[in-house]
């Protein structure tokens, strides 16, 4: 799998994905997008609500939860702790 994720400083949930994929034993390319580039950032990606922002092979995904379950559908992780 082909994994980037768009990060804050001091994000939560942000914090959270990259646990995610620590679980299932995912490398990923980080990417931390701060106030000075986040404008640029908008305008490449429109769909980017909030973050963690996470581009899998391609797809992209606007929050933890969606990487979640797609990570819980492919047998990577398990929904129970």
């Amino acid at each position: 799998m082909e994994i980037k994720v768009y990060t804050t400083p001091g994000c939560f949930y942000c914090t959270q994905i990259k646990e995610l994929f620590k679980r299932a034993e995912l490398e990923y390319q980080e990417e931390l997008i701060d106030s000075a580039n986040k404008s640029n950032f908008r305008k490449e990606y429109p769909k980017a609500i909030g973050f963690p922002f996470t581009i899998i092979d391609g797809e992209q995904y606007t929050s933890l939860v969606e990487v979640a379950q797609l990570l819980v559908k492919k047998g990577l992780v398990s929904a129970k702790k």
